[in-house]
Parts: structure tokens; C-alpha cells; sequence
């Protein structure tokens, strides 16, 4: 079975970026109900592959327990913009297709008066 790939969306916050990520549905039922991703692993990792003009960098593998979830990726540039791709794996399954990119520009903490 391939994992994901599981749902992302992007806001920005003052120089950071704030990922909602919605794990993605599995294929299993048990007794007719679909079973999520966390019924049948317990646990997921999740990676965060960040892409700008510096070029591509992947945050450190998280784990979560939880469907639905957010992560802040801090410390950015501000009125840049950044793309955001999300793959999940589980530690007996590393089969897994990213989300597809997601840009947003990175909002700067200067508000116009």
C-alpha cells in the first residue's frame, strides 16, 4: 500500500509559515468502516520538504498521532516565496507519494501603517 499523498494547506505568519496537514485516507476497512491512516499505524512520520530560492531543504522527520495537524516552519525570509510539499511514511511503510507543491509568499512583520 502507498501512503498518501495527504492533504496540505499553507497560511503565512510573520516570517514563517504555518502547515495544516490532513493525513491522507488508507484503503482498509474494518467491518465496512474506512479505518485512518493512525487506526492502523499507531504512529506516522512525516516530512517537510521546503523549496525557495536557496533551493530545496527537508525539515527533520516528525511524528504525529493525530489526523489532522499543523507544523509552523519558522525563521524564513519575509515577502519570499516559498513552496511547501508534505510526504508521510509509517515506520513499516515508506511507500509513500508527497502532496503536490504548495507556494506562498512568507508574510514580513512590518505592517503598513
Amino acid at each position: 500500500a502507498i501512503l498518501g499523498p495527504p492533504e496540505v494547506n499553507i497560511t503565512s505568519c510573520a516570517n514563517c509559515l504555518n502547515v495544516t496537514i490532513k493525513l491522507p485516507t488508507s484503503h482498509f476497512r474494518d467491518k465496512g468502516k474506512l479505518l485512518s491512516l493512525i487506526d492502523i499505524y499507531e504512529e506516522l512520520d512525516y516530512d517537510i520538504t521546503l523549496r525557495s530560492l536557496d533551493g530545496e531543504h527537508t525539515r527533520h522527520r516528525q511524528k504525529t498521532t493525530e489526523e489532522v495537524f499543523s507544523a509552523v516552519i519558522e525563521e524564513l525570509y519575509p515577502s519570499r516565496n516559498y513552496c511547501v510539499s508534505v510526504a508521510v511514511t509509517a515506520s513499516l511503510n515508506k511507500h509513500s507519494l508527497p502532496s503536490p507543491w504548495k507556494c506562498v509568499t512568507a508574510a514580513s512583520e512590518v505592517h503598513p501603517g
